[in-house]
């Protein structure tokens, strides 16, 4: 069997989901496998996995990303629990510029999302004890790190939560709205580099 991969609304975002064989003692998958990704039209190269246990429904970690020289592709699923997982364009020059979509990921149905560079990355757990677990293709960097708000008006996304519900860390608190570091003729100020 062939990994299952739809393109979204911002068709470079792709929802895949492996195969899963199951049995009386539960299943087995195979998460990831270059050869099978690649045929699949996902050729990063992942260098770093990366891990975070939200204790309570509502919790929105983003959204998230990081500028040359260390842009960051990602492969996110959840281990345990759901999450509704949001990618943003934010590529200089592109036509979905400032869209955004959308997947929920449940640890039930094995579904990742693949996130190319360029583009922000964010999550609201569905349920209590959700262990959400991502690749990157390039490692952590302090210095390229950046942000934008999760309740950005402009981008309008439409998380599955009411606005009580919500948990945000401090720092996701005070990052900036998409239009207070867009460039003044409209276009992006993002680089990801080549």
């Amino acid at each position: 069997m062939s990994l299952a991969v739809e393109p979204l609304a911002l068709p470079e975002v792709l929802l895949v989901t492996p195969p899963r064989f199951a049995d009386a003692r539960g299943y087995f998958t195979e998460t990831w496998t270059r050869s099978k990704f690649v045929a699949a039209g996902i050729a990063a190269t992942f260098v770093q996995d990366n891990q975070s246990l939200s204790t309570a429904r509502g919790t929105i970690r983003g959204l998230h990303f990081q500028l040359a020289p260390a842009p960051q592709a990602k492969l996110v699923r959840a281990i345990t629990g759901a999450v509704f997982d949001v990618a943003v364009d934010l590529r200089h020059g592109s036509l979905t510029y400032g869209r955004w979509c959308g997947a929920t990921l449940t640890a039930e149905g094995g579904e990742q999302l693949f996130i190319p560079r360029g583009f922000a990355h964010g999550f609201c757990t569905l349920v209590p004890d959700t262990l959400v677990a991502y690749k990157v293709d390039g490692v952590y960097d302090r210095g390229a790190e950046a942000g934008l708000r999760w309740d950005d008006p402009d981008l309008a996304i439409r998380w599955p939560i009411e606005t009580h519900e919500v948990k945000v860390s401090d720092k996701d608190a005070v990052l900036p709205y998409l239009r207070d570091v867009a460039a003044g003729d409209g276009g992006a100020p993002f680089d990801f580099g080549p």
